[in-house]
């Protein structure tokens, strides 16, 4: 069984162990986009130690959404910081045009918040609506379509045990 597309592998719960795998499903439609660049100091005896934590999404704007969030050493200077107003900027990269959305708590963190905007999104996939239930076809785990055709294929080689002689006990 061939894998035709990502949705496939997030169905099955399929583990990803190539990035050329990402890569190849969306083409060149993938598109990142940082989010915010934050300056994280940890103090040392040496003194302070300054890194960088940037929050970059990748979207193709149908319904395909990642967040990636990394400590760093340096921060890139080539890199153009636009500071929005993240979770609703997330949730139109998820391809999700009207939407409300309540938040409780402190919403002025932004790493926070899009966390918590990418963890309710990435929630949503586990509910079957009827507009996509209808047009999925559940077919057997791909790991058991190999099983099956290994069966169906392999021959049994018979093997005949020798019994060992009994032990003669005085």
């Amino acid at each position: 069984m061939k894998i035709k597309s990502l949705e496939e592998i997030y169905l099955f719960s399929l583990p990803i162990k190539e990035s050329e795998i990402i890569d190849f499903f969306p083409g060149t439609s993938l598109m990142d986009e940082v989010l915010k660049i934050m300056p994280v100091q940890e103090q040392t005896r040496a003194g302070q130690w300054t890194r960088f934590k940037p929050f970059v999404t990748i979207r193709d704007y149908k319904g395909l959404i990642g967040l990636g969030v990394k400590h760093s050493k340096e921060a890139c200077g080539s890199v153009l910081v636009c500071l929005t107003p993240a979770p609703k900027k997330l949730l139109l990269m998820a391809g999700i045009n009207d939407c409300y959305t309540p938040a409780r708590g402190c919403t002025a963190t932004l790493d926070n918040f899009a966390k918590a905007t990418f963890d309710a999104i990435s929630k949503t996939y586990s509910y079957l609506t009827p507009w996509t239930s209808g047009k999925r076809l559940f077919t057997k785990f791909p790991c058991q379509e190999v099983t099956d055709h290994l069966v169906k294929t392999h021959t049994r080689i018979s093997v005949q045990r020798t019994q060992a002689p009994a032990a003669a006990t005085i």
